[in-house]
């Protein structure tokens, strides 16, 4: 009973400060990093939508392996399963849960208008621990990076620096 409280407490403790969560779900080969809320005992995510995060894999009803690293060192801290509840717009827990998030969106396009936005194309989606933490993995656990459009920035040319500084040394 003990080691239940304090897999529960890690469990919430983690994800309220961490500012991504690590998500496998149903059916996916890889986890994907997530940004979420710690609203009302669950994370909560919100995406699908133009300019939001993909959620593949959650569905409603199915369950998702979550992972937690620490905030200060990095590392992979806790993990535990959820079930996974699709939140129906304009219900009191999306609106409850859509306050919480759009309070940590970062660069949002639309600023207020965004719950509006969220509401017609986006799920808001709740990932409620079932109160089993898996024990940590040994051995390497690389994989290759999901496919993304992102792309890495060019090295600095080698003539930049000087330049700038010269423009510097005329003023």
């Amino acid at each position: 009973m003990t080691s239940e409280l304090l897999g529960q407490a890690l469990v919430e403790e983690a994800t309220k400060k961490s500012g991504l969560i690590w998500v496998r779900g149903t059916g996916e080969p890889a986890a994907r990093a997530l940004w979420h809320v710690w609203h009302e005992g669950a994370a909560c995510v919100i995406g699908d939508g133009p300019g939001e995060q993909p959620l593949p894999g959650l569905v409603e009803g199915g369950s998702a392996e979550v992972t937690v690293r620490s905030k200060d060192k990095g590392g992979r801290l806790v993990s535990w399963t959820a079930r996974v509840v699709q939140l129906a717009p304009g219900s009191p827990e999306w609106d409850a849960a859509v306050a919480e998030l759009k309070g940590k969106r970062l660069n949002a396009p639309d600023g207020e208008a965004m719950p509006g936005r969220w509401a017609r194309e986006c799920r808001v989606v709740r990932l409620e621990p079932t109160g089993a933490t898996l024990p940590l993995p040994e051995g390497d656990l690389a994989a290759r990076p999901v496919p993304s459009p992102a792309t890495t920035r060019e090295p600095v040319p080698a003539g930049l620096p000087k330049l700038l500084l010269r423009k510097r040394r005329k003023k």
